[in-house]
């Protein structure tokens, strides 16, 4: 019998809501989480706005020493790991801790730790950079810490893939259960790049949109006058759990991953594949993976960046996997509300999807106004839209042309 993989835990840290049953409401109300940015001065600056956390606190969860000593991007994953091992019931105190492990994924790392120490090496010299600097910067410090804080001794690893980061560390957590080296993975991605080095970067690079008059109606994907993403920071935990071991515990299952598909642009660094083909093999490869058919599928959390290349190059790799079927499909980009969290985009969509499952809503994707005739499918436009779910696919698609994609299905509480 084939280990069967369910999803028991959720917790989220983003701009709109750091309480996953409330970031939910709000997310089908059409809210959303961009506004202008209060962190730092941004009047130099072509872009002023972003999903940033302006009222970040880690009161409840770390001593303020303590969290001085962790870099912003794995407070976050600190924070929302602890609310969704608490949502999953779990007490790993009274685990086999072998069998319990950790693994996350970030596409930058410690960016705001890389900036101040390196404003002290010019301003004080170099022996007043702090001794902490390399272990709060480096981008395994978030599973790091997650897996010391509970004394976790299982798979332990980090995952580095630009955006598509927070997938591909899932599908490794999901594969570590199904091979029988873990009952209990901690998983998704965090990332908080949000700072001056962070913001100019993508900006100069014209990655950005530049909506600086309505940052709330700024990232609109697949719309046609999208004009590039909107930068967030956050992260998406969720708790995979081999499906006897949450049945002997009695938890609560949210939804059933049934496989994960990666691949490679090969192409540019930066600009996707124009006709998705990297995209749609990962997609393909989630499908076979899962044993699903593509007409199996209702609903796609695209990557949907608000990008003007990327919503195009999406749309025809749906095309290419589903055939006649994509028509069919309900598809949204939640990144219309969050912006896009880069590394960590992935682990708070697949919580929109289990969500999305658990209760057959399709979230929105907001700010759409304008059809684009390259991107011509269903994206379910402005409103939530009840539907019944059986099967959904998350897509995350980075820089350096990776792509990665996941599939879950409802649960259904049957033998194998």
């Amino acid at each position: 019998m084939s280990r069967r993989v369910v999803v028991t835990g959720l917790g989220a840290v983003t701009s709109l809501s750091c309480n996953v049953e409330d970031l939910w409401a709000r997310t089908l109300r059409g809210e959303s989480g961009i506004h202008q940015l209060t962190a730092f001065d941004t009047s130099d600056f072509k872009v002023h706005f972003g999903g940033e956390i302006s009222d970040w606190s880690t009161d409840g969860y770390l001593p303020a020493k303590e969290a001085k000593r962790v870099d912003r991007f794995a407070q976050f994953a600190i924070v929302a790991a602890e609310d969704a091992v608490r949502d999953a019931g779990l007490d790993l105190s009274k685990e086999d801790p072998f069998r319990c492990g950790v693994i996350l994924g970030s596409g930058i790392g410690g960016l705001h730790e890389i900036e101040a120490q390196h404003s002290r090496l010019l301003e004080r010299g170099p022996d007043k950079v702090s001794a902490f600097t390399i272990p709060k910067l480096m981008v395994n410090a978030a599973s790091g810490q997650v897996s010391i804080r509970y004394g976790l001794r299982g798979p332990n690893a980090a995952v580095v893939t630009a955006c598509a980061s927070a997938t591909n560390a899932m599908g490794d957590a999901l594969k570590t259960i199904v091979y029988d080296d873990a009952d209990v993975m901690i998983t998704g991605g965090t990332e908080a790049a949000m700072t001056p080095m962070g913001l100019s970067g993508f900006s100069n690079m014209k990655a950005l949109s530049t909506r600086n008059e309505s940052p709330a109606e700024a990232s609109r994907p697949f719309d046609a006058e999208r004009d590039g993403f909107v930068m967030s920071e956050g992260a998406g935990i969720v708790i995979f759990e081999e499906l006897e071991h949450a049945r002997a515990r009695g938890a609560r299952i949210y939804a059933e991953v049934l496989g994960y598909g990666l691949s490679a642009d090969g192409g540019h660094i930066t600009q996707p594949n124009e006709e998705g083909s990297g995209a749609a093999k990962a997609m393909a490869n989630a499908l076979r993976d899962a044993k699903v058919n593509p007409d199996e599928v209702d609903y796609i959390n695209a990557h949907g960046t608000s990008t003007p290349l990327g919503d195009a190059a999406e749309t025809r790799a749906i095309k290419t996997v589903y055939g006649d079927h994509a028509a069919k499909l309900s598809i949204s980009s939640t990144k219309s509300q969050l912006g896009h969290l880069l590394g960590a985009s992935g682990g708070v969509e697949l919580i929109y999807c289990a969500l999305a499952l658990r209760d057959g809503v399709v979230p929105p994707t907001i700010n759409y106004h304008t059809p684009d005739p390259k991107c011509d499918l269903d994206y379910t436009p402005n409103q939530p839209r009840e539907r019944q779910l059986g099967t959904v696919m998350s897509n995350s698609f980075g820089f350096g042309g990776h792509n990665a994609s996941m599939v879950l299905r409802s649960f259904r509480d049957a033998a194998a």
